[in-house]
């Protein structure tokens, strides 16, 4: 049983969760700038929608700094991609170049710090940087409260119409491993 089991099974709302859905984990992705990206896609849309749209945007593109780059606004929309978030792909490509990001040059970078990284980046809000943080790099401390899959998943869970401050410090028991609760929680309303 792995450490952060351990830790989650202490609270008494965790532990049936891990009990039906196994051991789950958060590994860093293998290309940060597409994970960035489909998070970005994903934004506000039902689950088969944005599959839907990510499929195209990954048949019809290279999902690379350099082709998201160069691709135009109406090809984007041409597969789905809204122009606001085409927009945005557009400065992720530019700062990934600029900035010569990838995995490593995040790495003894805090959460916050990461997150504060990339909110300057026009179109990237907490919510973003915090699955990049999650899915990107596979950080196991984050816990994204902005996310509704979240928050209904804390309500369910306890059965608590909870404010989102209340949330993040009822989370705080989960530390360091709020990513790996999280996954629990959107598997509740999954």
């Amino acid at each position: 049983m792995g450490e952060p089991h351990n830790v989650l099974r202490d609270d008494p709302a965790m532990a049936p969760l891990i009990a039906e859905h196994g051991e789950l984990s958060i590994e860093p992705a293998e290309d940060p700038f597409e994970r960035l990206v489909t998070s970005v896609v994903r934004q506000q849309l039902a689950v088969a929608a944005a599959d839907a749209i990510e499929e195209r945007l990954y048949e019809h593109f290279d999902v690379t700094p350099t082709e998201m780059r160069s691709a135009s606004i109406d090809g984007l929309r041409d597969v789905g991609v809204s122009e606001r978030k085409g927009e945005t792909i557009q400065n992720i490509a530019i700062a990934f170049d600029e900035r010569d990001y990838s995995r490593e040059s995040f790495d003894g970078r805090s959460d916050e710090a990461v997150i504060d990284e990339l909110t300057d980046i026009s179109g990237i809000g907490p919510w973003t940087a915090k699955m990049f943080c999650m899915f990107a790099l596979g950080r196991e401390d984050v816990f994204p409260v902005e996310d509704l899959g979240i928050r209904k998943g804390m309500q369910t869970v306890f059965d608590d119409e909870m404010e989102r401050s209340a949330m993040v410090a009822r989370a705080e028991r989960w530390q360091p491993y709020r990513s790996i609760a999280s996954l629990y929680l959107w598997r509740v309303v999954d």
